[in-house]
C-alpha cells in the first residue's frame, strides 16, 4: 500500500490504496475467495489466471467519444456521417456528468493505482496512471505498459491518467446524445479520460494508443498500428495487420528478435520503438506447434482473458463458446528471443502489410511501388468471414484505414504522410502479404499454410525474393515473384489455384471494384487522386 492522494482527481473516502502492486500481490488479490463475478480470477493449469469480461469480449468502437473542447478540436478527425471516423464529439457538459459518474464509483472503494509508460524513448513517451477498483485491471496494464524502475516510481508524475470504473454504467446517456450507458471517453484538454460499463481490458490499451496517435504525429513522428523485429545484423522490420492477419504471430519468430507486437513510434533521431512492454495476442486455436513463442509466453503473470477453462484448470483453446477473441496479455520478457536491454531499432528498411483475403484472390506476396505503398496504407483491407460476426454469412470486405482506423485522432492523410517521409528518407521497400485463402473463396479454398506465410516473409527480410523473376498481377499492377523456396509455385499467382479460372477472374474484379468505392473519400485534392490513379487498382 501506498500514501498516494487520489482525492486531486475527486475520488474522496478512499478506504485503501495498493498502488504499484507485484505481479505475486497482484496475484494474491485475484485469487481472493471472496471475489465474485468479473473481479474473479480462475487458476489455469499454465500458472497463469484467466478471467472474463462479460458481454464486452472486444472494444466498442460505437462507446468511444472524444471531448470537443479548445485544445484538441481543430486537429481532431471527428466522426462526421459516414466517413470512416470513431471520434465521436461529447461535449464539455456531457463530460462533467459522465466523468463525475465514473469517479462516484470509484469513491469510498478500495482501489489499485497501477502507473506505467507508454514509449520506449524518455523524451517521447507518456507517463500514464490507471485507478480502478479491479485487480486484474491493475495486472493487465502492468502486463501492457511498461514497467517504471523502482527509482522511477519515486517521481512519477502521470501527463495521462484513466479511471476505469468498469462497475458503474451511465444511465442519463440518452440525454447527452450517447448511443449507449457504456462508454470510454477521453479528454485531451485535461489529459484523462473515464470508462464506464465495459469490462475489456484492450479498451485501456487502445485508448493510449489513440493518445500516442494524437500527439507524435503532430510533431512529425510516426505512431503505427504494427509489430516489428529484428534480425541478427539489427535490421528490423515494420508488420502492419488489422486483427487476424497474423501481426502477433509471424513478428514473433524464433530467428528474430522481437521489439514489439503491436504499437511503435518511428523518429528520425531514434529509429523505431515500441510502445508498450508486453503482448496482446489472440488465442483462437493455439497450439504450441504452430505458435510455440506465444504459446510459451502463457505461465504464471500472463493473464488470460474469455477462454473457456475446465474444473481442473485446463484451457480449450479451440473453444469459441465465449468469443473468437480470446486473447492472453503477458510481460514481453515472456517471449525468449527479444531486443534488450530496450524495445527499440534502427529504422525499418521492410514494411510488410498483412491482410487476411477470405475471397482467396489477391497474391501470397506482393512488391509494391511508392504509390501502392501509400494506396495500400491508406486502403488498410482485410476481410471478415462467416461465423466471427452475428450474420456474417459470406466474406466481407474491411477497409480500415493505416490498418487501424478505430485508434486514428487525426485523419488517416497525416499518418500517411509521415510514413511515407520516413520511407523515402530512410530508403524502406513495402510488400502486401496475404496470409488469407488460396484456391478459393472461405468455404471453398483453404487458409494459407503458416509454414509458407513464414517462407515468404524470410524471403523478404533476408532479401532472396528480390533475386526473383517478377510477373505482373492484373488489374491491381501488383509485382508478384513466380518462384520462392519452400513456397508452392501454384499460389503464388492465385490464379493458378482456382479450378474455375471464370469464377476467379470476376471475384477479383468484385474486389477491385470496393477497393475503388472505399477509396473515393481520399480522392478530395489533388494527391488523393494521384495515389489511386497510380497505385489503386484499374478496373
Amino acid at each position: 500500500m501506498a500514501k498516494i492522494d487520489l482525492s486531486q482527481y475527486g475520488i474522496t473516502d478512499v478506504q485503501e490504496v495498493f498502488y504499484n502492486l507485484s505481479y505475486e500481490e497482484l496475484f494474491q488479490h485475484e485469487m481472493n475467495p471472496a471475489l465474485e463475478g468479473y473481479e474473479r480470477a480462475t487458476l489455469t493449469n499454465f500458472g497463469a489466471v484467466t478471467v472474463d469480461t462479460g458481454k464486452y469480449t472486444g472494444r466498442s468502437p460505437k462507446d468511444k467519444y472524444i471531448v470537443d473542447e479548445p485544445s484538441s478540436t481543430k486537429n481532431i478527425w471527428w466522426k462526421d456521417g459516414d466517413n470512416g471516423s470513431d471520434n465521436r464529439r461529447m461535449s464539455q457538459e456531457a463530460w462533467a456528468d459522465f466523468k463525475k459518474a465514473g469517479l462516484n464509483q470509484l469513491s469510498g472503494k478500495k482501489l489499485y493505482v497501477m502507473d506505467g509508460f507508454c514509449g520506449a524513448f524518455k523524451e517521447t513517451r507518456l507517463s500514464v496512471r490507471l485507478v480502478t477498483e479491479v485487480a486484474w485491471m491493475a495486472h493487465f496494464v502492468k502486463n501492457m505498459f511498461i514497467r517504471p524502475t523502482e527509482e522511477e516510481l519515486k517521481d512519477f508524475k502521470p501527463n495521462f491518467v484513466i479511471f476505469n470504473a468498469c462497475k458503474a454504467t451511465f444511465p442519463d446517456f440518452e440525454s447527452h446524445g450517447m448511443r449507449s450507458e457504456v462508454g470510454a471517453v477521453f479528454n485531451l484538454g485535461e489529459k484523462m479520460a473515464v470508462i464506464l460499463g465495459t469490462w475489456y481490458g484492450g479498451e485501456i490499451k487502445k485508448g493510449i494508443f489513440s493518445v500516442m496517435n494524437y500527439y507524435l504525429p503532430l510533431d512529425g513522428i510516426g505512431s503505427f498500428h504494427c509489430s516489428a523485429n529484428a534480425g541478427k545484423d539489427g535490421d528490423t522490420a515494420f508488420f502492419f495487420g488489422l486483427s487476424g492477419t497474423g501481426k502477433t504471430t509471424l513478428s514473433a519468430d524464433v530467428k528474430r528478435d522481437l521489439i514489439g507486437d503491436d504499437e511503435h513510434g518511428w523518429c528520425d533521431k531514434h529509429g523505431i520503438y515500441n510502445f508498450e512492454g508486453g503482448c496482446y495476442a489472440k488465442c483462437i486455436n493455439l497450439s504450441q506447434k504452430k505458435e510455440p513463442e506465444i504459446y510459451n509466453a502463457i505461465k504464471r503473470n500472463a493473464l488470460l482473458e474469455n477462454v473457456v477453462v475446465d474444473e481442473k484448470g485446463n484451457v480449450d483453446f479451440s473453444s469459441s463458446a465465449k468469443t473468437q477473441n480470446t486473447r492472453v496479455s503477458y510481460p514481453i520478457e515472456h517471449i525468449e528471443k527479444i531486443v534488450k536491454p530496450e524495445s527499440v531499432g534502427d529504422h525499418p528498411k521492410k514494411i510488410i502489410f498483412l491482410t487476411c483475403d477470405a475471397y482467396g484472390v489477391l497474391p501470397p506476396v506482393s512488391k509494391l511501388t511508392k504509390e501502392q505503398t501509400m494506396y495500400q496504407f491508406l486502403s488498410g483491407y482485410t476481410a471478415k468471414v462467416a461465423g466471427t460476426e452475428l450474420g456474417v454469412k459470406e466474406p466481407q470486405a474491411t477497409f480500415s484505414s493505416c490498418f487501424g482506423q478505430a485508434f486514428l485522432l487525426l485523419h488517416p492523410t497525416k499518418y500517411g504522410e509521415v510514413l511515407g517521409q520516413k520511407m523515402e528518407k530512410h530508403g524502406s521497400q513495402a510488400y502486401l502479404v496475404n496470409t488469407g485463402w488460396v484456391g478459393g473463396k472461405y468455404g471453398v479454398g483453404k487458409r494459407m499454410d503458416i509454414e509458407q506465410t513464414r517462407a515468404i516473409i524470410d524471403a523478404i527480410l533476408d532479401g532472396s525474393i528480390e533475386n526473383a523473376e517478377f510477373e505482373a498481377f492484373p488489374i491491381f499492377d501488383l509485382q508478384i515473384p513466380k518462384k520462392l523456396e519452400n513456397v508452392d509455385e501454384n499460389v503464388l499467382n492465385p490464379r493458378n489455384a482456382w479450378a474455375d479460372k471464370d469464377a476467379y477472374d470476376q471475384t477479383l474484379k468484385e474486389l477491385s471494384e470496393m477497393f475503388v468505392e472505399n477509396f473515393k473519400t481520399f480522392e478530395t485534392n489533388d494527391k488523393g487522386k494521384e495515389i489511386a490513379a497510380k497505385g489503386g487498382p484499374k478496373v
